[in-house]
């Protein structure tokens, strides 16, 4: 009887007592292949953010200059001016009424505006002060012409006509001006595209070197994991997974402080309006309004960033374990590396 109960007892004995207890030996936590937070990975994370928000900040500048170059060459080319110098055979009114009637006779016109005294009076007070007469001084008299960017006039033809009605006239077409603020408006633009480039050439050095800097302080874990038989890709996935998160949390935070800036600095401008803070800024640098153009280029320039980050991440893995295959490989480089 006693014999027979012992392998039922030994049975018993060798089963775990607790269920949970033997799911719980099934499951093992896996932890990552590469560590998830470093003091590399903070300072790789930081380079990138502060890269990043330099190279939206240039391009938003650059969008921002642009966009308002664009509108003062837009403002220019709308209208010309008819300017009438004073005489003393001359009826004033009458020649500013007649100048603006032939102009409007012209095709591309499609308004005029005499300028009366207060407001001459008004364009020279930076100059002269206030309270001018002009009626004791040989102040030219304006008359402004509206005309169809599209379709403009034939200026020849029009100062020609202007000049055999009324000698004193004189008409102004803003084309100087216009050639002048259009190269104005390439150079700054061309300026701030090579600031850009070198920007972005130098967040790619850096971002390049960190990212060699980081996953040098982990070799041992390539070698490690290529050694018991893990594929170069297998490898090279794990680690571009986990610089593709440092880089998108570096590349977003520092896309985002940007487009802050810029939103900030659009919300004061349209706040402040008309007072001499505000003014002098929008006399200096436009509207900081970047438009949606720009915010979507700040949102190019995060992606890039990221996937510059982790192609160099996959490179340099790929790299690392073919410096290792070669190492392996030959036995005199293996002797010196053991000795």
């Amino acid at each position: 009887m006693s014999m027979s109960k012992a392998p039922s007892s030994k049975k018993q004995a060798s089963e775990p007592a607790d269920p949970a207890r033997k799911a719980a030996m099934r499951v093992r936590p896996t932890a990552p292949i590469v560590p998830s937070t470093n003091v590399s990975g903070h300072a790789l994370m930081l380079v990138i953010a502060i890269m990043s928000f330099l190279a939206c900040l240039t391009l938003g500048a650059v969008s921002m200059v642009r966009a308002t170059a664009e509108s003062w060459q837009s403002q220019i080319s709308r209208e010309i001016t008819v300017q009438i110098k004073p005489d003393e055979t001359l009826d004033m009114d009458k020649a500013l009424a007649d100048a603006r009637d032939l102009a409007l006779t012209f095709d591309g016109t499609t308004a005029g505006n005499i300028v009366d005294k207060e407001a001459t009076a008004r364009l020279l007070e930076p100059w002269l002060g206030e309270g001018l007469d002009l009626d004791e001084l040989p102040v030219p008299r304006l008359v402004i012409i509206t005309i169809d960017e599209r379709n403009p006039p034939d200026f020849a033809a029009m100062r020609k006509a202007l000049t055999e009605t009324i000698p004193q006239a004189y008409l102004d077409d803003h084309r100087t001006w216009v050639d002048r603020l259009v190269a104005m408006a390439h150079t700054t633009a061309l300026i701030g595209t090579g600031v850009l480039v070198l920007v972005f050439s130098a967040m790619v050095l850096t971002v390049i070197f960190a990212t060699r800097g980081t996953l040098s302080g982990n070799r041992h874990i390539v070698e490690v994991l290529h050694f018991v038989g893990a594929e170069a890709g297998f490898v090279a996935s794990e680690f571009q997974k986990h610089f593709l998160k440092i880089s998108l949390k570096g590349a977003g935070a520092g896309g985002l402080l940007a487009a802050a800036c810029f939103a900030a600095a659009s919300f004061w401008q349209a706040r402040a309006l008309a007072t001499p803070q505000s003014d002098q800024a929008t006399a200096l640098f436009g509207t900081f309004a970047i438009g949606w153009m720009g915010y979507l280029g700040i949102a190019a320039i995060m992606i890039v960033i990221a996937l510059l980050t982790t192609l160099t991440a996959r490179y340099t893995v790929m790299r690392t374990i073919y410096e290792i295959d070669l190492i392996r490989s030959d036995p005199a480089r293996t002797d010196t590396n053991q000795n």
